[in-house]
């Protein structure tokens, strides 16, 4: 049966539907940079900063570890990752570039330019590093997981509470220094349950991990 679609139009379609939808993200990204303060230009250094420092990884120390993994079936690689080393009985605990040292420099941007007060940082901080302990999890041959939406939503409920004239830049500062204190620092006491090859501070990349996480919970506060 022949179809009724021309596969010319179907990919015209088809582009069209991938551009409004690339489209709406632009739109929302650049909302929350601008709630920050960031002109485009400097958003999209920034953007394509974390990018690209999403695949960099900075060794810290290695730690030997007895377990040995589950057998993990891995469906993709996910942007810029590298395809997945296989274990040794050696955990190498690195930092990730674009995953811990972009939001941590970008929130010490923030507080030096809107001059957030400290005890609000503390507390929002505080919160969310709270609540992304208690609802992240060790995951065997992997990783710490944890929630999408949780670290957004709390941070954003922190910034209303407490930010005040100061709601947007506190909400990327306690979410993106929440989730590396309480989902990642305080959890490296686990990293020889986990008996992955890496263990990344903030090695779930740009785009899914904590640089992320700062952005929704600005735009959603």
């Amino acid at each position: 049966m022949r179809s009724p679609f021309s596969p010319l139009y179907f990919l015209f379609f088809l582009g069209l539907l991938l551009w409004i939808i690339f489209s709406i993200k632009l739109g929302l990204i650049t909302l929350t940079f601008q709630k920050l303060g960031l002109n485009p230009e400097s958003a999209l250094t920034l953007l394509i900063t974390s990018l690209l420092g999403s695949a960099i990884n900075l060794p810290l120390f290695t730690l030997r570890v007895s377990a040995a993994p589950p057998p993990i079936e891995r469906i993709g690689y996910g942007l810029l990752r590298r395809p997945p080393v296989p274990f040794t009985g050696r955990t190498q605990v690195a930092v990730n570039v674009g995953g811990c040292l972009v939001p941590v420099l970008f929130s010490l941007y923030l507080v030096n330019s809107y001059s957030v007060p400290p005890l609000q940082i503390i507390a929002a901080t505080a919160f969310v590093a709270s609540v992304s302990y208690f609802m992240s999890r060790p995951i065997p041959g992997v990783g710490i997981g944890m929630p999408v939406l949780v670290a957004p939503l709390a941070a954003a409920l922190a910034a209303i509470f407490l930010g005040e004239e100061y709601r947007a830049p506190l909400a990327y500062i306690s979410g993106s220094l929440g989730v590396l204190i309480g989902a990642d620092l305080l959890r490296l006491k686990d990293i020889r349950r986990m008996a992955a090859p890496i263990a990344s501070i903030g090695g779930a990349g740009t785009f899914d991990g904590i640089f992320i996480t700062g952005l929704v919970a600005v735009l959603l506060s």
